[in-house]
């Protein structure tokens, strides 16, 4: 716990981006619909609006939203200790303008955007735009001149543009805004709200839900003609800004709320030494009963036992309680604290189950917000008992090493290990190893998010990281 980073939230993001690493790798066929996103089911894998359910596909890109969040309050406080208020809103800006050019610098660059039909070409300019990413987003060491450095930058900088302006796709089409990775700029829109949102309403929790309170109101209203709906669909700039991407406020601001929980916990933790003061077998019941929360509404939720999932959640919920409320310790109180937060969200997200059809990613629900906000306070949960108690296991570092560099695990496979696979022929061979059964291809999934994970991991540990 004296390590200045949060290992239980770098963990979280960690398993929240190689969760995405391995949705992308596994066969897009063949599996149980549980495998894939609920609203995309198997065999044929149409998408169908009107089907309800959460699978854990669904939840990896919340649990990566409700981790943003969670380190606003961390990231901007240690700003703000040390810099004037200004200086904090430009690096705001800063980080925004850098996010919204890596969702369009990428996206550009994506093998299969270049070409479907995959030539040589494509995975050669899929491995350049890699290099330029790294070039242009890694943090280079300061024992380097500053000219070198700058100089670094300016020709990786004048490379991407070049490349940009000179890149051409199957179709004949070059650059443009709307080509762009939407997860990446949904980030980039609630990375700019949240921040603001948080650095404004800090220690000012009734008015940071509030707000929230007034966002609901304009995601139940924007379906009816008048202002709010005019509002929700204006857009100066529709290639970079959407108010329909900021109702993932509903995830991000609550991670602001547990993100200054924790930023108080570790303070506490200064002057407090002992984590627990109830036997560890205790520990690890809150932590399997955190966990056990997200499989029964994982499984209840996409089998639409909805009557099972919620009187199951809620013996979990009071077995939950009884176990977390004679906290004591400042870990303890931290347990208690969250455990609150999910149980509150995730009464909400249930209570709200069957409007708009019942829960959905796509096109999402309020109860996903807020179900799925729940999910990641209880593996947030989880993780730290685990950090505490197994004194920071191997396991846990590993994720939190991805954790600590997202965007190199997020682009890694498609934009480096896929393109070097498929020129070495490797691709092809393990795809015809695999071929005789989708689980075999899910084992092939997992092999190539193994070898992202420890690239990474690798990365990091020798201090190695990308800015976005």
């Amino acid at each position: 716990m004296k390590s200045e980073r949060a290992l239980n939230l770098d963990a979280l993001r960690g398993f929240a981006i190689l969760s995405m690493v391995l949705a992308g790798t596994i066969p897009y066929t063949g599996l149980p619909a549980w495998m894939y996103h609920a609203q995309l089911p198997p065999p044929d894998r149409t998408f169908n609006p009107n089907l309800p359910g959460l699978t854990w596909v669904d939840l990896v890109f919340p649990l990566f939203l409700f981790c943003l969040g969670a380190a606003i309050p961390l990231a901007l406080n240690r700003r703000l200790n040390e810099q004037p208020l200004s200086k904090v809103l430009i690096h705001i800006l800063e980080r925004t303008a850098l996010l919204a050019f890596f969702a369009i610098f990428l996206f550009h660059v994506r093998p299969h955007i270049i070409d479907p039909q995959l030539p040589t070409r494509a995975w050669l300019l899929a491995l350049f735009g890699f290099t330029l990413m790294f070039l242009l987003f890694v943090k280079w060491p300061q024992y380097w001149s500053l000219k070198l450095r700058i100089l670094l930058k300016f020709l990786a900088w004048a490379a991407a543009i070049i490349l940009l302006y000179k890149i051409r796709f199957a179709d004949g089409s070059g650059f443009s805004l709307y080509r762009s990775d939407i997860i990446i700029i949904v980030l980039c829109n609630v990375y700019f709200s949240g921040s603001l949102i948080w650095l404004f309403t800090r220690n000012r929790l009734l008015l940071r839900l509030g707000i929230l309170a007034i966002l609901l109101g304009i995601r139940l209203a924007h379906a009816e003609p008048g202002w709010v709906q005019w509002w929700w669909n204006f857009s100066p700039f529709p290639w970079l800004y959407k108010l329909y991407y900021h109702q993932y406020l509903f995830v991000v601001i609550p991670g602001t709320i547990i993100g200054e929980t924790l930023l108080n916990w570790r303070k506490q933790l200064k002057q407090f030494n002992v984590h627990f003061n109830h036997p560890a077998w205790k520990s690890i019941l809150i932590a399997l009963n955190f966990i056990l929360v997200v499989f029964v509404n994982l499984i209840g939720l996409q089998s639409r036992l909805l009557i099972f999932n919620l009187i199951a959640t809620m013996l979990l919920l009071v077995s939950g309680w009884l176990l977390v409320r004679n906290a004591e310790t400042p870990t303890e109180q931290f347990l208690r604290q969250l455990f609150l937060w999910a149980c509150y969200w995730i009464i909400l997200g249930l209570i709200l189950e069957p409007y708009e059809g019942g829960i959905k990613k796509d096109h999402p629900t309020v109860s996903y917000y807020f179900v799925t906000t729940a999910h990641s306070i209880f593996l947030l949960a989880a993780f730290t008992i685990f950090e505490i108690l197994f004194k920071r296991p191997f396991w846990l570092k590993f994720l939190a090493g991805n954790g600590q560099n997202p965007m190199i695990a997020y682009v890694g496979f498609a934009n480096f290990l896929w393109p070097i696979l498929a020129l070495s022929g490797t691709a092809y061979f393990l795809d015809q190893w695999t071929a005789s059964s989708p689980w075999l291809g899910f084992v092939k999934g997992c092999f190539y998010t193994l070898i992202v994970a420890s690239g990474v991991y690798w990365l990091s540990k020798n201090k190695v990281f990308w800015k976005t």
